[in-house]
């Protein structure tokens, strides 16, 4: 990484986290050789975990401890009492760099409900083009499997769209769109940090954990304090900082910084800047299930390619063109022993035993000596599952301190069927999933239902089975929400409330959460981010 040791410690802009929002926001604003750009990232260089960098990697990464922040949340009531595993990337790319290159905008109608001009569908469609001319996005070819899967859904109501980001993802489904080229992952750090490292203008520093942000007197940012190799820093700002640390660490970061509810900042011994109370609060996650299917021979695709979105809930009140729910296809030979390593210790380890023993590493161990025999690894190849996702939950969680340490992190609860609403959606997804299970081309291909099993048949033993299975799908969102109300802490071009030189750019800014999958629309944040930056600055 370029050294930050060289010249004046001062930047026009402190960009705090390396993924994919700050990632794209540090590249656009370098391009003027006239401002300078300081790029804070906790985790470490994207090329010494080479795997980030492969497309075929996200697999290896997903289960590279190095590589994921392992957070979990309160016990959750909605699913009998459970801490749930809450993980994100960190590192250069962050989640961009393991999670599996799904590249979806998300559709029309989730933009509208964001309820500005400047976020409109019309709006962001070509500052999505200018990001996909960066990263060369594709789709994988079609396998039998694929098209067998397509053809049941299409049994069971779907239509086959042949673009899933045109906007209209309502009854859709078919091949999603990847970022990668040949064997190469095309995340934000990839398309567009590591192509301009050499930028004088453009300091990229890692392993460098944000303290806190510093005010003034009239409450501008001047500064932003973090400590690198031991040693505690202060980057001064002379423009404005950038805020891209995610759903779960950007807010934290705010109420560290004396920004958020007073009640809680006073709690915790932090002096209060700004009572901003939505800090933290609008919280909103995808939580999803999967049913497993055994075929009568191998799956052939490595990847989760095929993607569907559809109303499942007809009750709901969402408007009539908003999908509900997500429906992936999933082949288990992709990553079904990875997913085990990660997971399972999550489900087995209390999290007070967690980070404080071995415990974690024996269970991985466990797991991977399970999958050694031939014949496990023929049974996994014969394996798919169903997920269903949640797509537009009605229920509402947080992220709150737990403590004024730099280091420990928030107290996360995302509330997870709260609104009664959002376990009758996800039982009819099952439904609909079972549906497309049953359509013929995949009857022929191949589908007893491993999980939950047919015993699974009433209302009850549904939900009793969302409840024990039901896991995040990692798209946290709406804690630093955009909007012109109360609980807002942004305003639509992106900057906090109550204070100056100051904007957060990141899945948190999303005041309700799309139905899809969040990387595309965080590099759309980070992007428009940067431009009105620049033009603010004009």
């Amino acid at each position: 990484m370029t050294s930050a040791t060289a010249g004046s410690f001062e930047f026009d802009h402190v960009i705090i986290g390396g993924g994919s929002a700050g990632c794209v926001a540090a590249g656009q604003l370098s391009a003027d050789p006239r401002v300078r750009v300081l790029l804070l990232e906790q985790g470490d260089p994207a090329e010494q975990h080479p795997e980030t960098l492969r497309a075929d990697g996200y697999k290896d990464a997903f289960i590279n401890d190095a590589l994921m922040y392992e957070r979990f949340s309160v016990p959750q009531a909605g699913c009998l009492r459970r801490p749930l595993f809450m993980g994100s990337g960190r590192g250069m790319g962050g989640s961009g760099s393991i999670n599996a290159m799904v590249y979806l905008r998300g559709s029309a109608a989730d933009f509208r409900a964001w309820d500005s001009p400047d976020w409109s569908w019309s709006a962001v469609e070509p500052d999505f083009r200018a990001i996909e001319r960066v990263l060369d996005v594709h789709r994988r070819e079609p396998t039998e499997f694929t098209e067998a899967a397509i053809g049941a859904a299409e049994a069971a109501g779907f239509r086959r769209q042949h673009d899933l980001n045109d906007g209209d993802f309502l009854g859709g489904l078919g091949y999603e769109w990847m970022n990668y080229a040949g064997d190469q992952r095309r995340n934000a750090y990839v398309g567009f940090v590591q192509p301009h490292l050499d930028r004088p203008n453009l300091v990229v520093l890692t392993g460098a954990a944000v303290h806190r942000l510093v005010f003034d007197a009239s409450r501008r940012v001047t500064a932003v304090e973090f400590e690198h190799q031991g040693a505690l820093r202060c980057a001064q700002v002379r423009r404005e900082a950038l805020l891209c640390a995610g759903a779960l660490e950007s807010p934290k970061l705010l109420m560290l910084s004396g920004i958020g509810p007073r009640a809680q900042l006073v709690a915790h011994g932090i002096a209060p800047v700004f009572d901003l109370p939505g800090v933290g609060e609008n919280f909103q996650d995808h939580p999803n299930v999967t049913l497993f299917h055994l075929a009568r021979r191998d799956v052939d695709c490595n990847y989760p390619q095929v993607y569907g979105f559809h109303r499942a809930n007809p009750d709901t009140s969402l408007p009539p063109d908003q999908a509900d729910t997500c429906f992936v296809v999933y082949p288990a030979r992709s990553s079904f022993r990875e997913a085990f390593m990660r997971m399972l210790p999550a489900l087995t380890v209390p999290p007070a035993l967690y980070h404080r023993t071995r415990l974690p590493r024996l269970v991985r161990a466990a797991v991977s000596l399970g999958f050694r025999p031939a014949a496990v690894r023929a049974l996994v190849r014969r394996i798919y599952g169903l997920v269903v996702v949640l797509g537009k939950p009605k229920s509402r969680g947080s992220v709150r301190l737990a403590s004024a340490r730099p280091g420990d992190f928030p107290r996360i609860d995302p509330a997870y069927f709260a609104d009664p609403e959002d376990m009758d959606t996800m039982i009819k997804g099952v439904d609909l999933a079972r549906r497309i299970a049953d359509g013929g081309p995949l009857r022929a291909f191949g589908n007893t239902e491993l999980l939950p099993g047919r015993w699974a048949a009433g209302q009850r033993a549904k939900a009793a089975f969302i409840r024990a299975m039901a896991m995040t799908t990692y798209h946290y969102a709406g804690t630093c929400a955009m909007g012109q109300g109360v609980g807002s802490v942004v305003d639509d071009r992106l900057r906090v409330r109550g204070v100056t030189g100051l904007r957060v750019a990141d899945a948190s800014i999303m005041p309700v959460v799309p139905v899809s999958a969040l990387n595309a629309p965080s590099m759309l944040i980070g992007y428009k981010a940067a431009a009105f930056l620049r033009e603010d600055a004009t």
